[in-house]
């Protein structure tokens, strides 16, 4: 790994700023999307309609817009999360994928980001290239 490219232990527990903040937005991430949530099982009944949320997501261009953005953007995302957690031999992947369906995709992303400037600083200490698949 170059020098450039070492994650630098900088903020508290030895991890990088960027590490803790991607921890902060997988709290937010977890925490926002679940507040509206909410609010929509509050307005609509005592039990979260999937159908009927999806409907909503889909009512008009705008929203139909932000849901195809989304659906494309976490196809892509987790397909690279998959790749990257095999290639740096990361822990905790089923976890992370889990939540992105029980919780958000925005607790979920941030929450594997964090994973992975752990274990890249686990591989720097150890002296370790990052490792390269072909492919």
């Amino acid at each position: 790994m170059s020098q450039a490219a070492r994650p630098t232990p900088d903020g508290p527990g030895g991890l990088s700023r960027i590490a803790w903040l991607y921890l902060a937005l997988a709290v937010a991430g977890g925490i926002l999307p679940w507040l509206a949530n909410l609010d929509f099982i509050r307005a609509e009944g005592a039990a979260f309609d999937l159908g009927l949320f999806v409907r909503q997501a889909n009512a008009n261009p705008a929203a139909r817009s932000l849901s195809s953005d989304l659906a494309v953007g976490v196809t892509a995302v987790t397909i690279w999360m998959v790749h990257e957690s095999r290639r740096l031999g990361m822990r905790g992947l089923g976890w992370v994928l889990l939540g992105c369906v029980t919780i958000a995709f925005a607790f979920g992303a941030p929450l594997f980001l964090h994973l992975r400037e752990r274990r890249l600083l686990e591989l720097s200490r150890l002296g370790q290239e990052s490792p390269v698949i072909n492919g």
